[in-house]
C-alpha cells in the first residue's frame, strides 16, 4: 500500500473542531476549489508571493501543483507539509508546517490561509494550535518561527495568542511595491505556558525519520 511507502498519510493532527491531514485527491480538488473562490479581498494581499492574484482557475491549479511539488521534494533536511484543515467534515483551508535541518535546528516555520466563509470563528487559532503542538510536542521542536505583513493583524492576533515574540523585520516587494513584514518567534517554554487547546496526534511515529527526528519531544 501507498501508505508502507509514505506514512504521511496516516498523520492525523485533531483538536475539538478539527482535523488536520493529507488531503486525498478529491479533497485536494475541493481545497483547490477553496481557494479559487477567494482568501482575503481582492483590494489587498497578505502574501509575500501574490499567487492569489491569479485568475481564479489558475489559482486553483497553483495550489494543486504547490502540493505536488512540496511531497516530491520532500527531504528530511527540507520539508514543508501541507495540511489540509477539515471542519465537519469540510476542508476549510490549509496549514503548513515546514522544518529545514530540522534534526540539527529543531525548529519550525508555519504559514496558513483559510477559505473566506470560514474566517473570523477562531478555527485560525485553532490549527496553529494543532501544528504547533505536532511541531513541540510530537517531533521536539524548540523553537517556532512565523512572520507576516505588518497590516495583518488577523494573523498577529492568532500569534500572539500563543505566546510568539518580535524577531525583526524584512522588506520585500509585493506588486510592485515595497512592503515590510515582521517575523515571529516562539521558545518551547512560551509554548508550553501558553498552551490551552486539547490536540492529539496519531500515526506520526512512521513518520518521524521523513523530518529528521528520531523520537519525540514528549
Amino acid at each position: 500500500m501507498l501508505i508502507d511507502h509514505w506514512p504521511l498519510l496516516g498523520l492525523r493532527v485533531t483538536t475539538p473542531r478539527l482535523e488536520l491531514r493529507l488531503p486525498d485527491d478529491d479533497e485536494l480538488a475541493e481545497l483547490a476549489e477553496l481557494a479559487a473562490g477567494g482568501v482575503h479581498e481582492p483590494d489587498r494581499m497578505p502574501f509575500l508571493v501574490p499567487w492569489t492574484d491569479l485568475p481564479p482557475a489558475e489559482r486553483a491549479r497553483s495550489v494543486v501543483q504547490h502540493h505536488w511539488l512540496c511531497r516530491g521534494n520532500w527531504t528530511p533536511d527540507d520539508w514543508a507539509l501541507n495540511l489540509a484543515v477539515f471542519v465537519d467534515g469540510r476542508v476549510a483551508g490549509l496549514q503548513t508546517v515546514a522544518g529545514r535541518r530540522f534534526a540539527v535546528l529543531r525548529e519550525i516555520d508555519t504559514g496558513s490561509w483559510l477559505g473566506r466563509r470560514f474566517q473570523g470563528q477562531g478555527i485560525g487559532t485553532e490549527m496553529r494550535a494543532a501544528v504547533l503542538h505536532l511541531g513541540f510536542a510530537g517531533l521536539g521542536a524548540v523553537q517556532a518561527t512565523s512572520g507576516a505583513l505588518e497590516d495583518n493583524a488577523s494573523s498577529f492576533a492568532v500569534s500572539q495568542k500563543h505566546g510568539y515574540e518580535p524577531d525583526g523585520v524584512s522588506r520585500h516587494v509585493v506588486r510592485g511595491v515595497p512592503v515590510t513584514s515582521r517575523r515571529l518567534r516562539l521558545t518551547r517554554e512560551r509554548w508550553k505556558a501558553r498552551a490551552q487547546v486539547e490536540v492529539s496526534i496519531s500515526g506520526l511515529a512512521p513518520c518521524l525519520p521523513m523530518f529528521g527526528a528520531a523520537s519525540t519531544g514528549g
